[in-house]
């Protein structure tokens, strides 16, 4: 830091804010700490009385805090993704489409662990929509050693630390499972839930089908909503360890690959996840889906509908976070629930 005329500060950086008062008009910082003062600036300045100001002398090596927060947002963004104007060494990251908004967290701690530059983000594994903030970059002195910024660009590597996946998926085919829906002794009030969901990410809900119980019903069931070409097969109910639940069995018999038939989460432990050898997912669901606020759907649909597989480690990392706590009124995804 050091005192110079104002004349000769141009491409100097502000070490303080600089208030500008003009009677019953405006009273704010007309600079901000971290302004390159321009030619422009120079009659300004000095028409607030500033004939001499404090700045940072750039020098070789140095980059001021908008151009390295420039260079931490690039190790960020993708292709679905727009960024801010720098203001004050920070730039947001912004969603530029619906979709499953990523997060390789270990890379992040990694950039995060450098010091004297940031990256926070909100929580990977998320639904987000077009022109949602995704994650904020700083850079925390007004100027920085471009080594720092070479170090953490070296963390990151070469792949973006944020990934945004669209929704893919499109359409779906429900199961509804149960000889008392078939039978008409109750309504089927299931279904409803599940295309309410989907529609939530788009998805379209091509056929509802009423296989009633048995293994084979079930199988046969699945089999056609898979010969109809649809992206995304669901069954409702039936997931229980009881003689009668037939669901489990049925999806097995169509020959799907089981992914898990249980996950780590309360609600939605009887939950199964499957994939046939197209790729096209197959899941069976609890009848928890039918009345709680959130459960293990509401985690893995997303995915699904992005097209990012999930795994049986991905599964079992939910535990964590697994447990709803049933809040009155239900705040999904505004909660730990997940996270």
């Amino acid at each position: 830091m050091k005192l110079i005329q104002t004349q000769d500060a141009v491409g100097h950086v502000l070490c303080h804010d600089m208030t500008q008062i003009i009677k019953d008009q405006f009273k704010d910082a007309r600079f901000r700490k971290g302004h390159v003062v321009t030619e422009e600036d120079v009659p300004v300045l000095l028409s607030m009385g500033k004939e001499h100001l404090y700045v940072w002398e750039m020098t070789p090596g140095m980059l001021h805090e908008d151009e390295g927060a420039a260079r931490l947002a690039a190790l960020c963004r993708n292709e679905h993704m727009t960024l801010s104007a720098p203001k004050e060494g920070k730039i947001e990251v912004f969603a530029g489409c619906d979709g499953l908004f990523l997060v390789d967290s270990r890379r992040l701690a990694a950039v995060n662990s450098v010091g004297d530059v940031m990256i926070a983000t909100r929580h990977g594994n998320t639904a987000v929509h077009k022109g949602d903030k995704l994650a904020g970059t700083r850079v925390i002195p007004l100027i920085i050693p471009e080594e720092v910024l070479r170090r953490t660009e070296e963390a990151a590597g070469s792949e973006p630390l944020l990934s945004l996946r669209p929704w893919k998926r499109k359409t779906a085919a429900v199961i509804v499972t149960g000889n008392e829906v078939k039978k008409g002794l109750i309504q089927d009030t299931f279904s409803p839930v599940v295309m309410d969901k989907l529609a939530s990410y788009g998805v379209e809900t091509r056929s509802v089908v009423q296989s009633g119980d048995g293994v084979e019903a079930v199988a046969n069931a699945v089999r056609e909503a898979r010969a109809s070409g649809v992206d995304i097969i669901l069954c409702t109910g039936g997931m229980s360890v009881d003689p009668d639940d037939s669901t489990p069995g049925g999806i097995r018999a169509t020959g799907a690959d089981i992914v898990s038939y249980g996950a780590p989460v309360l609600p939605g432990a009887m939950f199964l996840l499957g994939y046939f050898d197209d790729s096209t997912p197959v899941m069976g669901l609890p009848g928890c889906v039918m009345y709680a606020g959130a459960t293990v759907f509401d985690l893995v649909l997303p995915k699904i509908v992005a097209d990012v597989p999930v795994t049986r480690a991905d599964l079992a990392s939910m535990g964590e976070g697994g447990l709803c706590l049933g809040c009155k009124p239900c705040r999904y995804p505004v909660c730990p629930f997940g996270k």
